[in-house]
């Protein structure tokens, strides 16, 4: 961890905001196991110090697009409990009127340009969205999150020579959580995934995904650099997924053993490491700390109930909002 700034509001909305990606995981779940949510949903329990730690960086004009596994990265850029358990649950109020679901949540508001089914599917969007930038004349920048899998489609290697040739405001974020679907990185990544951005003359780092100021720390400058036109950029971010591939992906030990998701889960979460830091650096006290998790699991809850309440879209919105006007 680095060292405490003297503003430590940051500090304590950084832990509020992972913890609330892990509650917001954990009601997800429950909803799929109860039968009460349609379709699969994939957990981003474990990985929450990278959405956090790149989100804090940006602003609401600032844009991201996400992945299958991307309610941490809606929750990190600003989006509220209520409307997404609505988006989850099919419900007019969600952030998608109930069209996009779980795998194609998206907030506008907020600059998340949304999330896609399709492994890599928003490469070539981030890319887009930075072009835009640079021909308007806009200092917004562009995070284009996605897995170590999707390192292997076309699309990346085609927008990253895009990208460098035209020095567009866009950070390529890898979140590799050491597994794609059931195999293990270095089965289906040959060489360094680092050295591949570097071949198009794209600068690369290697963060640690489980310490959110070290994620913080490094999307701030490349950020910055960004805005000045110093971009794109790449991060390989060192992480982990505490759940399966997917809800239904329960009986691992086929691919992972549970003595390594024990090993990830005990020694370098990074909620506990980051509450162990605020309360080592005198910024919070363990009373404060349970009082914020009390409060956010309420807000959760609360979420829930109403998003079981709340009503479905009409029928005749069936064909309404897929085109644009």
């Amino acid at each position: 961890m680095a060292k405490a700034k003297t503003n430590t509001e940051d500090y304590l909305r950084m832990y509020r905001q992972m913890v609330r990606i892990r509650t917001f995981e954990d009601n997800a779940n429950q909803l799929y196991l109860s039968a009460k949510m349609p379709g699969l949903t994939h957990m981003y329990s474990g990985e929450e110090a990278v959405a956090v730690g790149i989100c804090e960086a940006l602003t609401d004009d600032d844009r991201i697009t996400s992945t299958h596994r991307g309610h941490g990265h809606c929750v990190a850029k600003g989006a509220e409990f209520k409307e997404m358990f609505c988006e989850l649950l099919g419900k007019a109020e969600g952030y998608c009127r109930g069209k996009g679901g779980s795998m194609h949540i998206a907030d506008q508001s907020h600059g998340n340009l949304g999330a896609n089914a399709i492994v890599g599917g928003s490469m070539g969007i981030a890319t887009g969205s930075a072009l835009r930038a640079k021909l308007q004349g806009k200092d917004d920048v562009t995070v284009c999150f996605f897995g170590d899998g999707a390192t292997a489609q076309g699309l990346w290697y085609e927008v990253m020579n895009m990208a460098a040739l035209w020095n567009l405001p866009v950070i390529y974020a890898c979140e590799n959580n050491g597994y794609s679907e059931y195999t293990k990185t270095e089965e289906i990544a040959a060489g360094s995934i680092m050295a591949r951005a570097e071949a198009f003359g794209i600068e690369a780092h290697q963060v640690d995904g489980q310490d959110v100021l070290a994620v913080n720390e490094l999307t701030q400058e490349l950020v910055a650099r960004a805005r000045k036109g110093e971009g794109p950029f790449f991060m390989e971010l060192m992480t982990y997924r505490y759940h399966g591939h997917h809800v239904g992906d329960i009986n691992r030990e086929y691919y992972r053993s549970k003595d390594e998701e024990k090993d990830w889960k005990d020694n370098r979460d990074p909620i506990i490491r980051f509450r162990a830091f605020l309360v080592s650096e005198g910024i919070a006290t363990e009373e404060e700390i349970e009082a914020m998790n009390a409060e956010i699991e309420k807000d959760a809850t609360d979420a829930v109930a109403y998003a079981e309440k709340a009503p479905y879209p009409p029928a005749h919105e069936v064909d309404m909002h897929v085109f644009a006007d």
